[in-house]
């Protein structure tokens, strides 16, 4: 008689909340539970550090900005130059871009405004715990190299899916969470193009309704492509691989010989219809 085999529970996230609203920590902590995520909280900055200086793991960490003594920011700024590269979310009332262009430079993954609805906070959560998971296999076709470190690689691009960084001619690329998946999945694609619906299912999760009618997303998507390609020409002028095709969405185009580029009958016709960036779509 054999025994029954030991089934392993599979270890949730666990999600560190660093903010000095004790009502906002304490309700948000509930619904992470809720959803089956770890979660720790800390009520300030120095807290929180001392927590990863004793070598505590993380998955994720939401962070405030305006907290007393030290602020949101300056916690990014000690996590990575001490080499903590935990995905950081910045969750907070301040929207100007100044902040957000800050938290990217110093390696946040996103920027997150705190009166957003729990969905948002939670699709952003997924896209950080399922990291490479949601990658294709290595030697895919469309896939790019993928390397020993699971980071894709696809002609001057570069994805480092670990850390959820971008990097175009070995230049760091500040994209935001959502704005790097969008960017992983046209790349994964093997010269297709992508619709509309699925950009938007990438960020706000399959089948959400938005904007006025079937097809109100498609405003929301333009906004996301026109704001990737104007951070990708931040550090080069000349980038324009991100290709539309009217009515219809967007692409990823590849250079002939570039690791990763689509070389089927299929892909070559896309390419023909897509071969303009027209900013307006």
């Amino acid at each position: 008689m054999s025994l029954p085999a030991m089934v392993q529970e599979p270890l949730q996230a666990r999600v560190v909340i660093v903010d000095d609203d004790d009502l906002f920590r304490e309700s948000l902590g509930l619904n992470l539970a809720e959803e089956g995520y770890d979660v720790v909280d800390f009520p300030n900055g120095e807290s929180v550090l001392a927590y990863f200086e004793e070598g505590n793991p993380a998955d994720a960490v939401l962070l405030d900005w305006r907290m007393p003594g030290l602020d949101g920011l300056g916690v990014l700024r000690r996590l990575r130059e001490t080499r903590v590269e935990t995905p950081v979310v910045f969750l907070t009332m301040l929207s100007d871009e100044i902040y957000e262009e800050a938290a990217l430079k110093w390696g946040a993954v996103d920027f997150i405004d705190k009166s957003r609805r729990l969905p948002i906070i939670l699709g952003r959560l997924k896209l950080i715990t399922d990291g490479a998971k949601a990658m294709v296999a290595p030697g895919t076709q469309g896939a790019g190299e993928i390397d020993a470190a699971g980071n894709v690689r696809r002609g001057p691009l570069e994805l480092r899916l670990g850390i959820h960084r971008a990097y175009w001619k070995e230049r760091q690329v500040d994209l935001t969470l959502s704005e790097f998946a969008i960017i992983r999945f046209m790349v994964t694609q093997s010269g297709r193009d992508v619709t509309y619906r699925q950009i938007y299912d990438i960020v706000r999760g399959k089948d959400f309704v938005a904007g006025f009618g079937t097809d109100g997303y498609r405003a929301n998507v333009r906004s996301f492509i026109k704001r990737i390609r104007k951070k990708f020409r931040d550090v080069d002028v000349e980038f324009d691989r991100i290709d539309n095709y009217p009515g219809f969405g967007y692409r990823w185009r590849d250079e002939p010989g570039e690791i990763g580029a689509a070389t089927d009958a299929g892909a070559a016709g896309t390419a023909e219809r897509a071969g303009v960036t027209d900013e307006a779509d």
